[in-house]
């Protein structure tokens, strides 16, 4: 994949900048592209979630054109966190910035990020993928699931296209790791920057719920637990919680 330089759409408001992906992709539009929004009306995270879309913060997605299959592609979330981290890291003292299992990039143990990935069918040919990136830049919630910050909070001024131009560098620069030299160097840079590694934690899934060590990433992203009864288990999706943190 030859690098090539993505361009940069900056809307007042749109409903949600992965739907407006989703419609270019559909009209044939292949990227790299990101759309940027001052506002969203129906912004969404992971599992369906709402998404607070407050004026100052970066909503963004990325939009590109992958010969990858699906599952490949979804290997991209670990270089969305970690082009994610790069951005905190360049604002904010990089040793508070610690990446969370599946796709959350974690500011002094605070949330300051949500990634949502979506894929489909490209009419011209592979996959078009939208890279859906929110980044608490002067704003957060106070009454999400897990306690959430923004960089304004560390002593960070960044603008959502300052930010944007950061964020779309270093997501080149992962996709190009990970499109060079295959998924396994993205997960160890992903692991070193990992947030509770070697610790226990609970990993609640769509039907069950399972205590152990986080001791690893699998060679396809999926979060390696050793239970107390010696086995291993791979999970694939659901919500990860640490004890006391």
């Amino acid at each position: 994949m030859a690098a090539r330089l993505a361009r940069v759409e900056v809307f007042e408001e749109l409903d949600s900048t992965n739907e407006e992906a989703r419609r270019r992709a559909l009209a044939g539009e292949a990227g790299p592209l990101w759309i940027v929004a001052k506002a969203q009306t129906a912004g969404r995270g992971r599992r369906g979630r709402v998404w607070t879309s407050k004026t100052g913060n970066l909503f963004t997605t990325g939009l590109f054109q992958l010969d990858s299959g699906p599952a490949r592609a979804a290997q991209l979330s670990f270089a969305a966190a970690l082009a994610v981290g790069d951005l905190a890291a360049s604002a904010i003292d990089p040793a508070l910035i610690k990446l969370k299992w599946p796709n959350d990039v974690l500011v002094a143990g605070r949330k300051v990020c949500g990634i949502l990935l979506e894929s489909g069918s490209h009419p011209n040919g592979g996959l078009w993928l939208a890279v859906g990136i929110g980044v608490n830049l002067a704003h957060h919630p106070d009454d999400s699931v897990r306690p959430a910050t923004d960089f304004s909070v560390h002593g960070a001024s960044l603008s959502p296209e300052a930010a944007v131009d950061i964020l779309a560098e270093r997501f080149e620069h992962w996709l190009q790791v990970w499109d060079r030299d295959g998924f396994a160097f993205v997960r160890e840079a992903w692991l070193a920057r990992a947030w509770g590694l070697g610790e226990t934690c609970t990993a609640r899934l769509s039907d069950e719920t399972v205590e152990g060590v986080f001791a690893d990433l699998g060679a396809d992203g999926s979060l390696r637990l050793d239970l107390k009864d010696g086995t291993r288990r791979f999970i694939s999706a659901g919500d990860v919680f640490f004890p006391g943190r």
